[in-house]
């Protein structure tokens, strides 16, 4: 079988780990019919490549439920999959189940978890609210997250995911272009990897919202709110999709979906080998990383999924990006933001 996961060790070691122990005849989480060969592809790969153009050529995905509007009919739900009850045992954190249930039927199981927190090196802390964050801001060695669609996903995080109210648009617009007046632009325009290598490699000292990675080394901490409101995020994270494709394989394919979702390689497998799992149990239990980021992974907002979200995800980040680099007026930005989503 073939299977498709995104190219970071944190998206592909624990697949990649699970490989080698089904080839090497060891089955120390379960034995599978046949192994899954696993492809990467880049991280960018989640916003350029359509799900049902890389269903033809896979039988397991590794998908972001943005994508999900346009690729339904290129899928298996779970419902054909499995019997009703049989996942019933499972237990996700956050919203990560129903980020990848659309028109009353499941597209895919939770696989890891991730929402934008804050981020620094250790010793430090970033500010929990956002007006703190900017007087902080003024002399400090930091960056925002402007890469990519990031530059977006900031907006929506800062409006609570209204992007559309005027009033928590303009709010939003005008702090994120103070913050950007006394941030390293440079580190700025990368995407969270990016950013977070820079902080790891001491060019900045922290970042207030990006994508955490619980394999750096770095002081992660909830996402700054706005005052008496909670953490303000967007839930990322990736889910397991089958394809129509593979329609053969059905019982090889339910059983590596039940093992890689189990609690044993959950809780064992993914963090001993790189992974952000997706497991209620972890996040819940866990320290460090987990217990100091999960009031904002369980507050955050869900994308929207219809077709065509992706490109305009994409069109509308150049547009807060370009337009806070221009030093274009908020006012003005913000109705730039509205012409491109009238027509939704």
């Amino acid at each position: 079988m073939r299977g498709l996961t995104w190219d970071h060790p944190r998206g592909y070691a624990p697949l990649e780990r699970l490989t080698r122990l089904d080839q090497a005849g060891e089955h120390p989480y379960g034995r599978v019919p046949e192994p899954i060969r696993w492809d990467r592809q880049p991280l960018e790969g989640f916003e350029s490549e359509p799900i049902a153009t890389l269903a033809e050529t896979y039988d397991v995905l590794v998908i972001d439920h943005p994508g999900l509007g346009a690729a339904v009919d290129a899928l298996v739900p779970m419902e054909e999959l499995f019997a009703p009850g049989e996942l019933a045992g499972l237990r996700f954190a956050g919203r990560s189940w129903e980020s990848y249930r659309l028109d009353g039927r499941q597209w895919a199981l939770p696989l890891d978890a991730a929402a934008q927190v804050a981020a620094a090196r250790q010793g430090l802390r970033v500010p929990g609210t956002w007006p703190e964050v900017a007087a902080r801001a003024r002399g400090a060695r930091m960056a925002l997250c402007l890469g990519g669609p990031h530059a977006f996903l900031m907006f929506c995080a800062l409006t609570g995911g209204d992007f559309l109210d005027a009033a928590a648009g303009e709010r939003a617009l005008e702090l994120m272009a103070e913050l950007l007046a006394h941030a390293n632009r440079e580190v700025s325009l990368l995407n969270p990897i990016g950013v977070l290598d820079a902080i790891a490699a001491g060019r900045i000292d922290w970042c207030p919202l990006l994508y955490g990675y619980v394999t750096y080394p770095l002081a992660f901490s909830d996402a700054p709110a706005w005052p008496g409101g909670p953490p303000g995020s967007v839930l990322g994270g990736t889910g397991l999709a089958v394809s129509r494709r593979a329609a053969g394989r059905r019982e090889s394919v339910r059983t590596h979906l039940l093992r890689l979702t189990s609690e044993p390689v959950q809780a064992g497998l993914f963090p001993a080998t790189g992974g952000q799992p997706a497991a209620h149990s972890v996040w819940e239990n866990g320290d460090g990383f987990y217990r100091d980021t999960r009031a904002t992974l369980e507050a955050a907002w869900i994308r929207p999924r219809f077709p065509g979200y992706i490109e305009r995800q994409r069109r509308s980040s150049a547009i807060v990006r370009d337009g806070l680099l221009a030093g274009t007026p908020p006012r003005r930005l913000l109705k730039d933001l509205h012409e491109e989503w009238r027509t939704t």
